[in-house]
């Protein structure tokens, strides 16, 4: 019975409840998994050994048939013959078999019970097998995303709000100044305006310094 009272918590277990103590909810239901499909086959096993059983029951209340009818068949010849000793044995013979028999076949719809019960925890067995594979498909996926979304909350906890706005106004300086800094750069970096080379008139130059000396001896 320890077979049965295992699988009976399992069958009422509330796996919900069961992922809220774990760490990692998917090891618990794969640990379930395996510990139900153990329990399927041991099952299995005690159901082959109870067939077993029950087919040797079977056999012996068969042969036993068979002897019961020998014995009758031999008193009936035996009375025919006129031959009351023999007759008395074959019919005690057939007495012994037949309580005998009536012994047998109540061990076999005994084991036809169990054999039963058996079948049906089995059956149970398999029915929940399903059903939890079933439901650690949604499972898988449910705690996928909320292991998922649990890593995004941890990595963005270290932000505030301050901070965030604290680096982008900072972000937005350092913009600022690489633009000045490149329009800067084109300022100096302008190539310098070569004048072009006059040509002297010799006239010009003379006319230019009589002109100062006459100024000049004016003011002496």
């Amino acid at each position: 019975m320890g077979i049965f009272k295992r699988v009976k918590r399992i069958i009422r277990a509330n796996i919900n409840g069961l992922l809220d103590k774990v760490e990692d909810p998917m090891m618990m239901l794969n640990e379930i998994t395996r510990e139900l499909e153990q329990e399927i086959t041991n099952a299995q096993k005690a159901l082959t050994r109870q067939i077993y059983a029950e087919n040797k029951q079977k056999a012996l209340i068969l042969d036993i048939k068979a002897t019961i009818e020998k014995r009758t068949r031999q008193a009936k010849l035996a009375i025919e013959h006129g031959d009351d000793t023999i007759a008395r044995l074959a019919i005690e013979e057939k007495i012994i078999q037949e309580n005998q028999l009536n012994f047998y076949v109540e061990q076999y719809q005994a084991l036809q019970d169990q054999t039963g019960i058996l079948k049906t925890h089995l059956n149970d067995l398999n029915t929940t097998l399903v059903e939890l594979q079933n439901r650690k498909i949604l499972l898988a996926s449910r705690a996928n995303v909320a292991q998922s979304i649990k890593r995004i909350q941890a990595a963005t906890s270290s932000f505030e709000t301050g901070n965030i706005l604290k680096g982008i106004s900072q972000a937005e300086d350092r913009i600022v100044l690489l633009e000045a800094e490149v329009q800067a750069g084109q300022h100096f970096t302008r190539p310098l305006l070569i004048q072009e080379a006059t040509v002297i008139n010799e006239d010009d130059v003379n006319k230019e310094l009589n002109k100062l000396k006459q100024e000049q001896l004016k003011i002496g």
